[in-house]
């Protein structure tokens, strides 16, 4: 990727768009590139908060592991998405892990350069509050989830959700383009692999999903998104 071609991708990204080009050339002066292949710890939770990342292409898997060990997953992140975001809001160490799905290619900089930035261009440090607010909103969304809907709503929500942020149109539907296994889904929607497998194959029975090896196709997204919209 030429220099130019990194200056337009970043303008197109959450952290970094509307600014004016000197300074996205500015920001891309400033830049490192790192890849990650498929399985690679990309940042680890509980380590400083050095370095904030934009993914380029690939995917990560956003995940937590509590005291007691269980690992939980919070998000997956795409093209144009902020990695490392803690450092944005100044905290001291990343509050989980993120994973290379498949093989990723990631611009970053480190914590400090990026507080400069952000202290010297407003638009930067609004787009960075609009960021975090986001991912609060979204937090709160799925706790809200977790507590109070049926495992069958739950479901459908975390598939709908993952269909549209990274959903590619196919001749059999919507497809989430990355590797997804049940129990990626059973982690993301607060239930068991078995429950989760029992469903996604009812599901199947009514045309409503296809689902092959660690791929998910929503074949019939209306009538997912009405078991999502059920009342409990």
């Amino acid at each position: 990727m030429d220099d130019q071609s990194d200056v337009e991708m970043l303008g197109r990204t959450e952290l970094f768009r509307g600014a004016p080009v000197e300074l996205l050339r500015e920001i891309q002066r400033a830049a490192f590139r790192k890849r990650f292949a498929a399985g690679e710890t990309v940042l680890r939770q509980g380590d400083a908060t050095a370095t904030v990342y934009i993914v380029v292409i690939g995917r990560l898997r956003a995940t937590q592991t509590t005291l007691d060990g269980q690992q939980v997953i919070i998000r997956y992140l795409g093209p144009g998405e902020v990695a490392g975001y803690a450092a944005l809001a100044g905290g001291e160490t990343y509050p989980g892990s993120l994973i290379a799905v498949d093989d990723c290619h990631l611009v970053g900089w480190s914590a400090a350069i990026i507080q400069d930035i952000m202290t010297r261009h407003s638009s930067i440090a609004m787009n960075a509050v609009r960021l975090l607010g986001a991912r609060y909103l979204d937090m709160q969304v799925r706790l809200r989830e977790l507590s109070t809907e049926k495992v069958e709503r739950r479901l459908a929500h975390t598939i709908l959700r993952l269909a549209q942020q990274a959903g590619r149109r196919t001749a059999r539907g919507i497809e989430i383009a990355f590797p997804l296994s049940r129990q990626d889904l059973a982690e993301m929607s607060g239930t068991t692999l078995h429950t989760v497998s029992r469903t996604l194959s009812a599901w199947e029975e009514r045309g409503i999903v296809d689902c092959g090896r660690r791929r998910i196709i929503v074949a019939r997204s209306q009538l997912l998104e009405s078991i999502a919209e059920e009342q409990d």
